[in-house]
């Protein structure tokens, strides 16, 4: 279904057992269930089109270092790397081993991880403990985002770092701050930026700038120990906005996009993810990226994002790139 062909939050159908704007179905095709959500939205067309948005050429990488995270929050496992030495088999080289659970840095939370709250329930109805099932491996992994093809389409900033300071607001990025639409639409307006259907929306709050301009004690106490951080207001009006808007995706540098703690009943995790089937990026490095935006005087670009292929999967790092 096409962005255009979508209906409004008020009118998305009903589905039995779930809470109003769920969107459970949209995208089911020859009676085959969907697994993409609305990456769907990112058609070949879609592509062409953004390709428009290279002029000069230079490319950002987003992913924040594995290892840059020292004390994760959730009580997530701190990235592992180790060196295999190759010599014993009669050759001088190397071999490595990584081990990370898969949203201790930046980040693509898939469909397989965060269900609506209240009944548990996956994106496309999947069950909570069907997700370990070999038998039920298809539904929802992140590996058919590889399949379709990755995730390529037009991304936008919005730089809440810099309108804050326009506008003298205040505030911690450990603490519960929320980026309201109103900041998103002002912001957007100031940058020059028009949303279209089918962008990837990505806002930077600050929370990767105070983890490397804090100290060692500092980060512990906010990021592993801390409760609260900064993201997008959930509300009523951020809900609606959002799917309304038809965005592929959303992403940020907070450790959550959305404000932390959620509040019922609008988390944005059980909107995005299990509703709708909207991937969230967090822990994004931006840094860069907002230094080429205010440069470029422009804030939308081509992206690309290419994450692991593994059946199954939860999550990912999003081995994202920003092209001007």
């Amino acid at each position: 279904m096409r962005a255009q062909d979508l209906p409004d939050f008020k009118d998305l159908p009903p589905v039995p057992g779930m809470p109003p704007g769920t969107a459970w179905g949209i995208w089911d095709k020859n009676g085959e269930r969907d697994n993409c959500g609305s990456l769907n939205l990112l058609t070949p067309e879609n592509t062409k089109e953004a390709q428009k948005e290279i002029r000069t050429g230079q490319g950002v990488a987003l992913n924040w270092s594995l290892q840059r995270v020292a004390e994760p929050g959730f009580a997530r496992e701190q990235p592992k790397h180790t060196f295999k030495d190759l010599t014993p088999l009669g050759l001088a080289a190397f071999d490595e081993v990584i081990h990370i659970n898969t949203q201790s840095g930046s980040q693509w939370d898939g469909f397989r991880h965060w269900a609506q709250q209240e009944t548990g329930l996956y994106y496309n109805n999947l069950k909570h403990d069907e997700i370990p099932d070999p038998a039920h491996v298809e539904k929802n992994g992140i590996h058919n985002w590889t399949k379709r093809g990755g995730i390529v389409g037009r991304g936008v900033l919005i730089d809440y770092v810099a309108y804050a300071e326009r506008h003298n607001i205040q505030y911690s990025a450990v603490t519960r701050h929320e980026i309201t639409i109103h900041d998103i639409e002002t912001a957007a307006k100031e940058q020059g930026v028009e949303f279209k259907p089918a962008d990837i929306l990505i806002i930077r709050s600050g929370w990767v700038k105070w983890h490397d301009e804090a100290d060692e004690e500092a980060r512990i106490k906010g990021a592993r120990d801390g409760h609260e951080h900064v993201g997008v207001q959930g509300s009523k009006e951020s809900v609606e906005w959002l799917w309304n808007h038809h965005f592929a995706a959303v992403a940020g540098d907070a450790i959550a996009f959305e404000a932390w703690p959620p509040k019922a009943p609008y988390r944005l995790h059980d909107h995005l993810l299990a509703m709708w089937g909207t991937p969230i990026g967090e822990l994004w490095n931006l840094e860069e990226l907002a230094e080429v935006c205010k440069r470029e005087n422009r804030y939308s670009f081509f992206l690309t994002s290419a994450p692991l292929n593994i059946h199954g999967g939860v999550a990912s790092p999003p081995n994202a790139l920003a092209i001007f």
